[in-house]
C-alpha cells in the first residue's frame, strides 16, 4: 500500500511547484499570482475552471464517466503577513509575506492530485478541487460559501487536509468529531472616572477594575464549564492610560474564546458579558462588551471521517494512521464548508519541529518529501469514493 508510483515519481516536480509558491506569497485575498498559477495549471491539465469564486477562490471541475455523484476537495492558498527568517533559495521575495502555515504544499499537493486523477480517470463521477483564499483569519471559506460555492459545484461530501509539525513525517491523523476549535473574538471597554495618580480616592480607577475582570474571566473555563469541555478564554490585550501619574478614564481589555462544542461557545459571549458588567458595576465604573463570533468548530462527521481514514490507509498502511491525537484549539474556517456539507479535515504529519518548523514560526518551511504522499491520499480519496462499477 504504497505512495502512487507516478506521483513518486514526480516528487521533484512538485517540490518546485511548491517551492516557487513558498518565494511569492500573496495574504488574504490578495492571491492573484497563485491563483493564476492554479487555473492555468488545471486548464493545462484539462480540468474546467471557475475563477474569482469568494473574490481569488479558484474552483477546478473534472466529471468521468456517467456517474452523478460529486465530491470536493479544498485547499488553501494564502500566506501570513509575517517576515521569513530562513536563508535557502527558495525563501519569500516579498517583505512581510511568508508562507509559514504550508499552504503552499496544500496548494501543490491538491494540485497534483489533480493531474493525475485527470490523467488516469480513474474514477465514476464529479471531483471539484477548490482552491480557497483567505484561510489566516480573513474567512475565505465563508466568502466561497456566499458567492455560492455549494450552489454552483453541488457536493455531498467535502474533504480537507492540513501539514502537522510534530507528527511523524507522512503520517496522517484522523479523528470524528471536533478536530480543531471555534475561534471568536472579545473587546470590553471600561470606563471610570480619571485623575491624578496620587489622589486615586477622588477616581474610578478602570485599570483596577480591568485587573479584576481579567483574573475573573478565567473562572468561565474552571466554574462555568463542565470540566470535560475545552474551553480557552484569553486576555490578549490590555491598553490604558498614556502617563505615570495619570489615573485614565477607561481601559481596553481585547482576546479570543476557542471552544469544541457549539453549546459550549454559545454560552461564553453571556458569561463574558456578566462578569465585566457586574464587576465594573461594583467598583463604580462600567463596562461595554463587544463579542465577534468568527470561525465554526471544524466538527468531521463519522463516515466521511472513516472514509479518510480509508483513503490514508491505502497510501500509508493501518500504522500510519494516528487516532489518538486530541483536537486542537487552533481554528480552521473550513468548519464553515463542514457547516454546511458533511466531510473530514486530516492532519498529515510534517514531521519534528526542531529547526523551527512550527507552523506561524518565521523559520517553518513545508517538507517536500510528504508532497506525493498527500496528493496520493486525495487520488485514493475520490478513487474510493467514486469508484468504477464493474
Amino acid at each position: 500500500m504504497p505512495v502512487i508510483e507516478e506521483l513518486a515519481q514526480e516528487a521533484a516536480e512538485l517540490a518546485r511547484w511548491r517551492q516557487d509558491l513558498h518565494a511569492h506569497p500573496e495574504i488574504a485575498f490578495a492571491e492573484h499570482r497563485t491563483a493564476q498559477e492554479v487555473a492555468a495549471r488545471l486548464a493545462g491539465f484539462g480540468i474546467e475552471v471557475h475563477g474569482g469564486v469568494g473574490k481569488t477562490g479558484v474552483v477546478g471541475k473534472l466529471a468521468v464517466g456517467g456517474g452523478n455523484r460529486a465530491i470536493a476537495l479544498r485547499a488553501d492558498m494564502d500566506a501570513l503577513p509575517m517576515e521569513e527568517k530562513n536563508s535557502f533559495a527558495h525563501r519569500s521575495r516579498h517583505a512581510g509575506r511568508m508562507h509559514a502555515c504550508g499552504h503552499d504544499g496544500h496548494t501543490t499537493m491538491l494540485l497534483g492530485a489533480a493531474r493525475h486523477l485527470a490523467r488516469t480517470r480513474r474514477f465514476d463521477g464529479t471531483v471539484y478541487f477548490i482552491f480557497q483564499p483567505a484561510e489566516e483569519g480573513d474567512g475565505g471559506a465563508q466568502a466561497m460559501i456566499d458567492d455560492g460555492l455549494f450552489e454552483r459545484f453541488p457536493v455531498e461530501a467535502v474533504y480537507g487536509l492540513h501539514n502537522w509539525p510534530g507528527l511523524a513525517a507522512g503520517t496522517f491523523g484522523v479523528r470524528a468529531g471536533p478536530i480543531m476549535a471555534a475561534s471568536d473574538t472579545f473587546e470590553i471597554t471600561v470606563t471610570g472616572r480619571g485623575g491624578h495618580a496620587a489622589m486615586p480616592h477622588q477616581t474610578i480607577d478602570p485599570v483596577v477594575a480591568a485587573a479584576q475582570i481579567i483574573t475573573a474571566l478565567q473562572t468561565i473555563a474552571s466554574r462555568r464549564v463542565m470540566p470535560t469541555e475545552a474551553v480557552v478564554v484569553s486576555v490578549t490585550q490590555l491598553a490604558a492610560g498614556e502617563a505615570w501619574n495619570v489615573i485614565p478614564d477607561q481601559a481596553v481589555l481585547r482576546g479570543t474564546v476557542r471552544a469544541l462544542s457549539p453549546s459550549v461557545r454559545d454560552a461564553i459571549a453571556p458569561e463574558i458579558t456578566r462578569i465585566a458588567e457586574g464587576i465594573a458595576g461594583a467598583l463604580g465604573a462600567s463596562a461595554r462588551v463587544r463579542y465577534e463570533r468568527r470561525f465554526s468548530p471544524t466538527v468531521n462527521s463519522i463516515a466521511e471521517a472513516e472514509a479518510a481514514a480509508a483513503a490514508a490507509e491505502a497510501v500509508v498502511g493501518p500504522s500510519g494512521i494516528v487516532r489518538s491525537l486530541p483536537p486542537s484549539m487552533g481554528a480552521e474556517d473550513f468548519g464553515a464548508m463542514l457547516e454546511r456539507r458533511p466531510g473530514a479535515y486530516v492532519w498529515l504529519g510534517n514531521g519534528p519541529t526542531d529547526g523551527g518548523r512550527a507552523l506561524h514560526s518565521p523559520l517553518y518551511d513545508f517538507n517536500d518529501s510528504v508532497l506525493p504522499v498527500g496528493a496520493s491520499y486525495w487520488v485514493k480519496l475520490v478513487e474510493q469514493q467514486l469508484p468504477v462499477h464493474a
